[in-house]
Order: C-alpha cells, then structure tokens, then sequence
C-alpha cells in the first residue's frame, strides 16, 4: 500500500472518531440541557417533575451512550489490528524477496559452474577451484535453510538445545571461531577483560549468536572493520559487549532491530544481503538461555554495541537454569536409550 494511501486512511479514522465523540457530546448536551430547562419551567408551574422525567427513558439514553462508545472502541480495535496485519504483511513481502535473493545467488552460481564444466575443457586446477566454490555455496545454503526451519522451531517452542555447565573459556573459543569463520585478521579484532562466572549454554547456538554478531558487524561496516570485544561480570551475571565501529543505529531503529523481518536500511550500504532474521534469532537463543540481549548506539556512523547477560549458574535464576540441565539430561538419556536399542 502506497504511503499517501496509508494517511489517507488513517485521517479518515480520525474524522470518523472526530464524528462520533462528536456525536456523543452533541447527544449528551441536549439531554442535559432539555432536562435542567424542563425541570425550571416545571419549578415555575408547580408540575410535578416527574411528568417530564422518565426513567425508563433514561436507561435508554445511557444505553445508547455505552452503545457508541462500544462502536467507537470496536472501529478502533479494527482499525489497529488492520494496522499491525498491513505492516506484518509488509515485513512478510520483504522477507520473501530478500530470502529469494539469497536463496537465488548462490542456486545461480552452482548452476553457472556445473554449465561451464559440462560445456568446456576446463583444466584440473581450474577444475578444483571451481568445485570449491560451489561446495561454499552448498554450505550457504544449507546454514540459510538449517536458520529459517531453527526459527521456525523456536516459535513453534519445539527447540531441542545441548545445554551444558561451560567455563569463561568457552566463551573467549565461541569467539575467537567467529573470527575465524569469518577469516578476520588478528589486527582487526579484540578481546579485553574476562567473565568469572560458569554458564550454562548450548555451545552450537551460543556459536550462532557470535557468528551472527560478526557477519553484522562485517555487512554493516566498511573497511577496514574493527571489532571488540569487552568480557565482565556482576554478582549475577556475565556481560559481552560486542562492539563495532560501522554505520551504527538510529534511535527508532533501535526499538525494533530484534524484531523479526526487520532489516537496518542505510544509503552509505545499499547493497547488505539478507532476511531480517539473524538479530531476531540472536535475541530468541539468549532468551531461551535465560538471558537479554540490548544494542546501544550513539546514532548514524558511531559504531554498534550490543550487550549479551548471560546468568551466572547457581547465581541468578536458578530454577530456570536448573529446568535447561534437566531438559539436556532427559534427551541424553533418551539418545543413549536408543542407541541402545
């Protein structure tokens, strides 16, 4: 829907709310001022006042108010409803198209290698240069399906995670394989500071959430990128904040950037490939490891901080963290039993 259509129907919802409380004052104006006038002019004459008095016709005066204030409520709830629909089916079209993009891009590649080695002489070396190639773009596809079907097992709440008591260690190896997932060089990344605390953490999702992190940090950046990474902790909790130095976060985008479909737009950046999904899936994993991730950013090219807390074990939210082990503990012995079998 174009966006001069957008206003037009919302100034047209304001009048039409504009018409009824209008309506409504009008109403309760004239009863009133009829009754008080009546009523003196009764006191004038020595009528007795409940000549000009109904009640049973009061009842249908106050009736009719909840009435319109009823309609007006529901022509409200509609139209916010209609509203939220228009702007998720907006998000939706978008997510088509950009999966669409991605899922095409690399399809296209494979296909372009397997024609020019079918149609042509290619030498040996070429030959395995090639077969690389498509191989990573196989890989990009799988992760690109494996991240759609995870979100969608998140919602659904039929996510099974590896939940394991892990040491500070871990998280700097979480880390450092971003990195290299990444090929970033040592002189562009940094590590300060350390966490103290044990966590428990499903590593393979824990390894998405910096993988994710990183491929952001590196699509909304121009190079040469710079990375850092700041580890501390409180009484409670482990805190990472994963910094950039890019493009950074307008102050209304901030409010929705965990949100799925959502996708930063920014004419410095035109061309960053993707689906508006990797920081919804970052915030589902640290939620579902009982954590919160936040994003703080100066505004337009200040750089990007987000700050993942993490709960430190036996520390702070015992019973959940307790819930997550059991959860862990019941697949592997479910697992075991039959590989048993």
């Amino acid at each position: 829907m174009k966006k001069h259509q957008s206003q037009f129907i919302l100034l047209a919802f304001i009048l039409a709310q504009i018409a009824w409380l209008g309506l409504l004052g009008l109403w309760i104006y004239w009863y009133v001022s009829n009754y008080i006038f009546y009523k003196e002019v009764g006191k004038g004459y020595l009528i007795p006042s409940n000549v000009f008095v109904d009640n049973s016709k009061v009842g249908v005066f106050v009736i009719g108010i909840i009435m319109i204030v009823g309609i007006a409520t529901a022509v409200f709830v509609i139209f916010r409803n209609l509203t939220v629909q228009r702007k998720i089916t907006g998000l939706y079209d978008n997510f088509i198209a950009n999966i669409t993009h991605e899922l095409k891009s690399p399809l296209s590649s494979i296909q372009l290698y397997l024609e020019t080695l079918s149609s042509k002489n290619i030498p040996p070396d070429k030959q395995k240069e090639f077969y690389s190639i498509m191989a990573k773009d196989t890989d990009r596809l799988h992760k690109l399906i494996n991240s759609i079907l995870e979100i969608s097992r998140i919602e659904q709440k039929r996510v099974s995670h590896n939940y394991h008591i892990s040491s500070a260690e871990i998280i700097n190896k979480l880390i450092e394989n971003a990195f290299k997932n990444f090929r970033l060089p040592e002189n562009v990344t940094k590590i300060e500071g350390s966490v103290r605390g044990k966590c428990v953490i499903d590593k393979d999702a824990m390894q998405i959430v910096f993988d994710n992190l990183t491929d952001n940090a590196i699509k909304y950046s121009s190079p040469p990128h710079s990375i850092s990474i700041r580890l501390k902790n409180n009484d409670k909790q482990n805190i990472i904040e994963f910094s950039d130095q890019g493009i950074g976060i307008g102050l209304k985008d901030q409010k929705t950037i965990f949100n799925k479909f959502h996708r930063v737009y920014n004419k410095n950046i035109p061309n960053v490939k993707g689906t508006g999904l990797g920081l919804f899936w970052v915030k589902e994993i640290i939620k579902l490891h009982g954590g919160k991730i936040s994003v703080k950013s100066e505004g337009l090219n200040k750089g990007t901080t987000f700050i993942i807390e993490l709960p430190i074990y036996k520390t702070s939210k015992i019973l959940y963290i307790k819930s997550l082990l059991r959860q862990t503990a019941k697949k592997e012995k479910f697992m075991e039993a039959a590989d048993g079998e």
